[in-house]
């Protein structure tokens, strides 16, 4: 079977999360601006709780031009980052650090699909070995992040267009965080 190595996930594999649209809410045409606007998506809390059992690390990785555009703050998204990880916290799970990238410079190092976030956190947790690692998003260019670092990679179906499958940058898809949280 092609997607064998799910069963060899254990402690020594890292989770890599895109956040908008795969742990809260996204904001059609716009962006999370606040901790007013940021809403998890259903049972998504839980389901990092889980996996944070499952995973070595679990670590987000987001691109926020929102800040690069002058629409919100540093301070904006860290009162939003300090809620996501208190929250999760609250249920016994851990997320290990959120790394973000303000640039609205598509060919910035650290703007996925770039794999900047990804060789921070590598300095950050020498451990990591990118063939170990799985890159959870919603978005093509979260799965071209995942590919080009060599992480396998999971599409969850959000309110973006489902990309056509099968896709040489995807190796499964579901529905939410939550449901491959299950799988497992």
């Amino acid at each position: 079977m092609q997607n064998d190595w799910i069963n060899e996930i254990d402690k020594s594999w890292t989770l890599f999360l895109d956040r908008d649209g795969v742990i809260n809410l996204e904001k059609e045409g716009d962006y999370i601006r606040n901790i007013n606007e940021f809403t998890f998506i259903e049972s998504a809390r839980e389901a990092i709780a889980d996996l944070s059992h499952t995973f070595g690390r679990v670590l987000i990785v987001t691109n926020q031009k929102g800040i690069g555009r002058g629409l919100m703050s540093e301070l904006d998204l860290e009162d939003i980052h300090a809620y996501l990880l208190n929250e999760v916290a609250q249920i016994g799970g851990k997320i290990d650090k959120i790394y973000h990238c303000s640039s609205v410079d598509a060919d910035s190092p650290c703007r996925k699909p770039n794999p900047g976030m990804a060789i921070q956190a590598k300095k950050d947790f020498p451990e990591i070995n990118f063939s170990k690692s799985i890159m959870i998003g919603n978005t093509l260019s979260d799965m071209r992040f995942g590919k080009t670092c060599g992480m396998r990679t999971v599409f969850i179906k959000s309110n973006k267009p489902l990309p056509e499958i099968p896709h040489p940058d995807i190796d499964i898809v579901h529905i939410s965080l939550f449901s491959f949280a299950n799988g497992l």
